[in-house]
Parts: C-alpha cells; sequence; structure tokens
C-alpha cells in the first residue's frame, strides 16, 4: 500500500535526487536520458521489438497484440498495423520466434459473442481499431485509445506486477475481456482455467505449447471496482460458473457503474509456478494508485539508464544511444518469484538462493555484446544470469542453448553460455562456484548432441552429415577455447591441452584456394560443390546459419593471428576484409534467409554472425579501417524512426552492439575481457560503474567528418594499442581521444609479421 504520506515521500525524494544528481550511488545528468528513449524504434521492418512498458529485467513485459501471426509479429505488434487485439503481460525482445503473448486483457464497452469461433484475426470480436496519432511509450509506460471502444488504455509495471488503466466514455458500460486461448504463431493454450474468487479478484492459469513446449503461467489480477456481472465461456461455449477449466478459457467482466466517470483500474502479478506464488508477487496497494506507480517505474528507469551518460550536440543520437541502452535492459527476464521459486521444464520447482533466476537467454546472439555490456553495467545480474544456467544445467546436464520461460528450446548454433561463464570469470565476476561452472562447461562440450560426436569424430563437422556445418564448427572452436582458458586459470593442464587442440576446428574448413570456410565431406578432402560465396538457404541444405559463405567465414575470434596468416598475412587478409564491404549486396539462391539484412556490401549487420567483424582490421594492422567502417555502420545501420534498427533486436544485442560501438568500444572476443578500439562517436561518455568510480571517454574534435583517431592518451599517458582490458576499464580514469578527418596510418598500428 501507497498512502498519502508515502506519495509525498516519494515526490520528496524524486525532488531531492533531481537536486542532488544521486540515486544508489549512480549520477542522473542534466540531459535526463529517459526523455530521449523511444521505445516505437525497431517496432517496425524487422526489428521485432514491442512498444508497451516494462521494468529493466522485469518479468512483466505488458504490451499491446495486434492479433496477426507472422515473423514480423513475433514481439505481437508491429508498427505498420492498425488493429489491437488486446494487452498480454509476456513478450518476447526482438527475436525471430514468435511466442508469449499470455494473460490477454481487452477493455470493452459492450456484450461481446466470446462464442464466436475464431481462426484468424478478423474473426476477433473484440479486436479494435488505433491510430499512432493517439499512441505513446515511454520507459516503463504505454498508452492508447481504441477508437472502436472510446476507451483510453494507459500501461505500467513494476517487476512482477502489471498496471492497467482503462478511462471509458462517460456513461458507457465498463467492461473487460480476459481471453486465454488467444495465441500468436504456433504458440497453443493446452489448457486454461479462470476463477471468481471475489467481486475484485479473478485467478487463472494457461498452459501452453510452442517454441517453449511446457509453459506454465499462473496469474491473479485485482480490481479497482466491484465485479457487477460476468460471462464465462469454455472452450467455446458459454458456461453459468464462477469456475472454468478447458483448453481454451474466457471471461467477460462488467464492473459496477455507480461511478462510471472514474476509470476502472486493474493489477496483475504472473508466477510460473503457482496462483499462491502470483498472489504473493502481487504489489499491495489497495488505492490503486496508478499516477504513483508510473512515476516509480520511471523513476527506476532514470536510475537505469544513469549507467552510461553521453554528451552530444546531436538529439538524434542521443534518441539512438539511449532507446539503445534501454533495449539492452529488457532481457533477460525476471523468472523466480519473491520467494525465489521458479519453474523448471521437467515441471521440477527450483528455488534460486540468494539470486534472481533469469530467462530468455538468447545466447547465440547476446553473448557478442549484450552480455559484456551487463559486466559493465550490471555485473550482479551477470552472475545471477550464471547461477540460473547452473540450475538449468541440472535438468539436462547441459547448459543452456536458448532459454525461454524455463524451457531449453535448442535454437540456433553453438552452446554459447560456455563464453558467458568464461568472460564473466575472467573479468573478476565469480559469485557463483567456480568449479561447478567449469564441470558445466566441459561436461556440455564432451556431449554427442548437436553435432558433438561428429564434430569429436573427425575434428569438425562434415557438411554431408549435417546442415549448418560450418557454422557449428567455428562456434564449437571459439567455445573449446573459451574452456581451455578457464581449464587452464584452473590448473586442469590436461583438460587444457585437450581443448585447446580442439579450438583449432576452424582450421579444417578453411580453403586456402578460395579464402572461404566452406563445408568439407566427411572424407576429409572434398568441398562442398558448387560453390557461390552469396549463395544462402535457410536452415536446410546449407552449410551456414542465417547466412552465407561471406558473412560466416570470419568467425576466429579467439585465434586471430593465425587465422589472418592462413589468408596469407595481413595485407591480404584486409584486402579480403575490404572486399566483404564493397563487393555487390547480391544474395543468391532461392530459399534466402530473411535474416540477411542491414547489407554494406556482403557484411549483413541485421544479423549477428556479422557483428565483430569491422573490428578485425584492428587486427590486421588498418585500425584506420576499422574506424570508417564502425562509424559508416553507426551511420547507416540505426535511425530515430520504427523502421531504425536494421534487423532483429535479439534481446538487446542489436542495440547492445550500437552501445559499444557509439563509445569506440567493442568485445570482439568476450572471454578475453579486452574491448578492441573503434571511433567513438561522442564528445564525452561517462560509464558509471558499480564500485563507484567513473570510466571517462573523450572525443576532441570528433564530428561526421572526423572520424579517425589520430592520437590517444590513458590517464595522461600516451596511449597507442587498439584494445583495452576490462581491468583498466574497472579502476576508472580517463581515455583522450584526438579525432581527424583523415586517418593517423601510424596510431595503433602492430605488425605481427614481416609483410
Amino acid at each position: 500500500m501507497i498512502n498519502n504520506y508515502e506519495i509525498f515521500i516519494l515526490s520528496f525524494f524524486i525532488f531531492f535526487m533531481s537536486c542532488s544528481n544521486k540515486i544508489d550511488g549512480k549520477k542522473i545528468f542534466d540531459n535526463k536520458p529517459l526523455s530521449y528513449v523511444d521505445p516505437f524504434i525497431g517496432t517496425g521492418g524487422h526489428g521485432h521489438t514491442y512498444p508497451g512498458a516494462s521494468v529493466p529485467f522485469g518479468m512483466i513485459q505488458i504490451s499491446p497484440d495486434n492479433g496477426l501471426s507472422g515473423w514480423d509479429w513475433c514481439s505481437g505488434y508491429h508498427y505498420s498495423d492498425s488493429i489491437i487485439a488486446g494487452f498480454s503481460h509476456l513478450h518476447l525482445s526482438g527475436t525471430g520466434i514468435g511466442d508469449m503473448s499470455d494473460i490477454l486483457f481487452m477493455p470493452v464497452n459492450k456484450k461481446i459473442n466470446l462464442a464466436k469461433s475464431v481462426n484468424k484475426r478478423s474473426d476477433l470480436p473484440y479486436k479494435s481499431r488505433y491510430s499512432h496519432s493517439k499512441e505513446k511509450a515511454s520507459p516503463g509506460y504505454y498508452e492508447v485509445f481504441l477508437e472502436d471502444y472510446k476507451i483510453d488504455v494507459a500501461l505500467t509495471t513494476l517487476q512482477r506486477t502489471a498496471y492497467h488503466k482503462y478511462t471509458f466514455n462517460e456513461g458507457d458500460e465498463q467492461s473487460l475481456i480476459i481471453d486465454l486461448g488467444f495465441a500468436i504463431n504456433w504458440d497453443k493454450a493446452t489448457s486454461t482455467g479462470i476463477t471468481i474468487d471475489d467481486e475484485y479478484t479473478i485467478t487463472g492459469f494457461r498452459n501452453s505449447t510452442g517454441w517453449a513446449k511446457n509453459q506454465k503461467v499462473f496469474f491473479i489480477a485485482k480490481f479497482s471496482k466491484p465485479i457487477q456481472s460476468h460471462f464465462m465461456f469454455k472452450d467455446g461455449k458459454e458456461v453459468n460458473a464462477i469456475k472454468i477449466a478447458g483448453q481454451k478459457s474466457a471471461l467477460q467482466l462488467f464492473f459496477e457503474t455507480n461511478e462510471s466517470h472514474t476509470p476502472l483500474k486493474v493489477k496483475v502479478a504472473l508466477s510460473s509456478v503457482s496462483i499462491e506464488n502470483a498472489k504473493e508477487n502481487l504489489d499491495h496497494d489497495p488505492d490503486f494508485n496508478f499516477e504513483d506507480i508510473t512515476s516509480k517505474s520511471k523513476l527506476i528507469w532514470e536510475n537505469a539508464l544513469s549507467d552510461i551518460r553521453v554528451e552530444t550536440p546531436i538529439d538524434s543520437l542521443k534518441t539512438i544511444f539511449y532507446t539503445a541502452l534501454y533495449h539492452s535492459k529488457l532481457a533477460p527476464v525476471t523468472f523466480s518469484d519473491k520467494n525465489g521459486e521458479f519453474r523448471l521444464e521437467n515441471d521440477s520447482i527450483s528455488k534460486a538462493k540468494d539470486f534472481t533466476a533469469y530467462s530468455t537467454l538468447s545466447l547465440w546472439d547476446t553473448f557478442r555484446a549484450e552480455q559484456p555490456l551487463l559486466t559493465i553495467t550490471n555485473p550482479d545480474r551477470v552472475s545471477d544470469i550464471i547461477n540460473s544456467m547452473l540450475t538449468y544445467y541440472q535438468v539436462n546436464k547441459t547448459l543452456p542453448v536458448w532459454t525461454l520461460y524455463g524451457n531449453e528450446t535448442n535454437t540456433m548454433t553453438g552452446f554459447h553460455s560456455v563464453p558467458v561463464i568464461a568472460e564473466a570469470y575472467f573479468k573478476g565476476i565469480k559469485n557463483f562456484d567456480v568449479e561447478i561452472a567449469y564441470e558445466a562447461m566441459k561436461n556440455t562440450m564432451m556431449k554427442n548432441g548437436r553435432g558433438l560426436k561428429l564434430y569429436k569424430e573427425y575434428g569438425y563437422i562434415p557438411y554431408n552429415l549435417l546442415d549448418e556445418s560450418v557454422t557449428i564448427t567455428l562456434e564449437y572452436a571459439y567455445d573449446d577455447w573459451c574452456v581451455a582458458q578457464m581449464a587452464k586459470a584452473l590448473n586442469k593442464q590436461e583438460d587444457f591441452e585437450y581443448f585447446n587442440k580442439r579450438s583449432r576446428a576452424y582450421e579444417e574448413v578453411f580453403d586456402f584456394k578460395s579464402g572461404f570456410m566452406r563445408g568439407k565431406s566427411d572424407d576429409g578432402k572434398s568441398w562442398n560443390e558448387p560453390f557461390d560465396p552469396k549463395f544462402s538457404r535457410h536452415r536446410e541444405n546449407t552449410d551456414y546459419t542465417e547466412g552465407n559463405a561471406w558473412q560466416h567465414s570470419w568467425f576466429v575470434l579467439h585465434d586471430t593471428d593465425n587465422f589472418i596468416k592462413l589468408h596469407g598475412g595481413q595485407k591480404k587478409f584486409a584486402a579480403r576484409l575490404e572486399k566483404l564491404f564493397t563487393i555487390s549486396s547480391e544474395i543468391t539462391g532461392e530459399f534466402t534467409s530473411a535474416d540477411i539484412s542491414g547489407l554494406i556490401g556482403q557484411y549483413a549487420h541485421g544479423n549477428e554472425p556479422s557483428h565483430h567483424i569491422a573490428y578485425l582490421f584492428n587486427r590486421a594492422g588498418q585500425p584506420w579501417r576499422t574506424q570508417y567502417w564502425v562509424r559508416q555502420i553507426l551511420n547507416t545501420q540505426y535511425n530515430t524512426t520504427p523502421n531504425g534498427l536494421s534487423g532483429n533486436e535479439d534481446c538487446g544485442q542489436m542495440s547492445a552492439w550500437y552501445v559499444f560501438s557509439s563509445m569506440g568500444l567493442y568485445p570482439l572476443n568476450p572471454a578475453s575481457a579486452e574491448y578492441e578500439i573503434g571511433s567513438p562517436l561522442f564528445e564525452k561518455t561517462v560509464i558509471n560503474l558499480e564500485n563507484n568510480k567513473s570510466f571517462i571517454i573523450e572525443a576532441k574534435h570528433v564530428s561526421s567528418k572526423n572520424i579517425y583517431i589520430q592520437s590517444a592518451k590513458l590517464n595522461g599517458k600516451e596511449f597507442n594499442r587498439t584494445a583495452i582490458k576490462h581491468t583498466e576499464l574497472l579502476v576508472g580514469g580517463k581515455l583522450e581521444f584526438v579525432m581527424g578527418a583523415e586517418p593517423n596510418k601510424n596510431w595503433g598500428v602492430v605488425n605481427t609479421e614481416a609483410n
């Protein structure tokens, strides 16, 4: 409960913080980053983001659903649409997979026939038109006007509770529909139920299968007004009851209209475990002070966005940056309840002790930049994520690949829990059992599934025995290197030698003649023919994951010096890199992957395998080309419109790339605990660290033309290298660049060979 006194204290707190510019030791700067965030960025094109309300890493994502299935509606919403089906409580941020959209609420002002059969969106009896002109969104808040019902809907959240406010026309009936059968894409309700507990409360559950095969969501909803009447529907038939259960359950509630001019307010809490846990998760504020909760949510976001401050006179750059930082904090999501309990995919109930359990672990995407960003901005959550992964490991004895609502989806290639653990360890984040974590890494990479049996037998994966063989081989080689480095650090010499040898598997699929990573047969000699490096085929009968040879031939993060030698040296390697960016953007093949987007030549920024490539020029002795191409990507692949992301956001990865690169840094090899230097975009960046220290990056004379580093200093001393260690960043200090319009071909250049 938040009473009037507490409201006064909160208001004073907000005023005091705005004066002192400090919250939890983090500075909130005068430029108010919250005001620059635009949640609609990425809701168009192929960004697949949602505009609704959540708090950083919150359990609930309350957002509008258009009611359409399709790839560009994976988040439930696409900016091109003009219909709203309702507002559900779970959503995915920027993925290429359509699931969630659980527990749909939709306010209406009349009786609706919920017995109507629904086979497509046009059949939905409660949908409404809406206009972007009457739609608003900011961190922790969403608002829209439903034209068909003349209802203004406002939504906000705290960590485990969503808040709705419905403002009806005076005199209209105030009604709410709850449809637990609603689903998009391949999600399907398997069993659902609703109970009217009392005149102010309903509870229920929704079990479903889809991408997450065993998803169980329990909920409680409390209303600010008493329920006057109700109509229940079980599997399309009206039932006279206060409790129902079936494959598809729906309910229409009508509320007391004696005070019809006042809004109807609702609060909803969820749990993966039980209704009782959902009740415990529900925030206790019987006054339903929606405005106060909105202020609290915004304050949480203001604090979260104060991790990094940027200074630039260009407002559009602030909008892109702070929206990217915002997107980087939407996932992973809180999964454990207030009492620590959460459900595993085998239906056992685990309990997080001294950590918060997280789910929505899009590791193929996020190990590259999203997880590294969290090691700077939220290292405590990194430990919790690893502890969550180790709990999931207990079920399948394999580390997670892509975990959704506690379920292993086995989506994408590699085992990229492995580099996440290694990176944390080498960055000094060790609030987890390191020995157990190492055993999990080792045991995972010694399994036989997901191509590992072939990988161990042949030293690579033959293309004629498994699809996506090249990508899988390259990614396992990197994962092996991460295990090897952990083994070395833990004095496990035999393991180090074994995994370090395996980490050179990339050599097996490198074709010296063509210069590409190619599919090799199980005979160990013949390549997959015919070969076209621009050819793409999605998922089946392909050697590459969501891409082609041009995009996947650069994934050697851990052994770049040897990788460059395979190409014939730095000059030849750099020339091939340059060709990647300048060659025709044509993608050949009849069933090309839709994920290949954001093309600059054959470089595809819209998908994660390309994200590190521009930084390889640093290793090839031409850092000024890294500076040039990074700035080209920053300028062309992000903007302030709904189409402002060139590909799937993928749970923060697309945005984390921007956050890092615009600061002038990038974790090319995350587990190395180093950051490559690129081309800083801002005059000044201040990273506020968890240890109450700050790391400042200044770029003197930086502009749209002055993109090249002329010289640099670290804490007043000459800095003439293209990488900086995480430990150097953590101690705080200042990295100063002097920028210019022409490249300084002497700065940061290290020749690793005699060319």
